[in-house]
């Protein structure tokens, strides 16, 4: 009977051990996504606010009105 409490108690730690990596992992491949996030912000960032002004003065000229309500930044 106590092999048998022994054998549970150990399977049932086990299973809390891989618990613990798994959130271990999921917190590390959450932290490299966060940090991609920020350095394609901090390279691409310029480039891409650039486009989008370009974009709406092309729209702002195209419209006709040179004094319309919105602005472009």
């Amino acid at each position: 009977m106590q092999d048998y409490l022994r054998i549970v108690l150990n399977a049932r730690l086990a299973k809390m051990e891989e618990r613990g990596a798994s959130a271990v992992e999921y917190g590390l491949l959450i932290a490299g996504i966060a940090a991609l996030i920020v350095a394609v912000v901090f390279i691409f960032g310029g480039a891409i606010k650039n486009i989008f002004d370009d974009t709406c003065q092309v729209i702002k000229s195209t419209n006709g009105t040179a004094t319309t309500s919105g602005t472009c930044s």
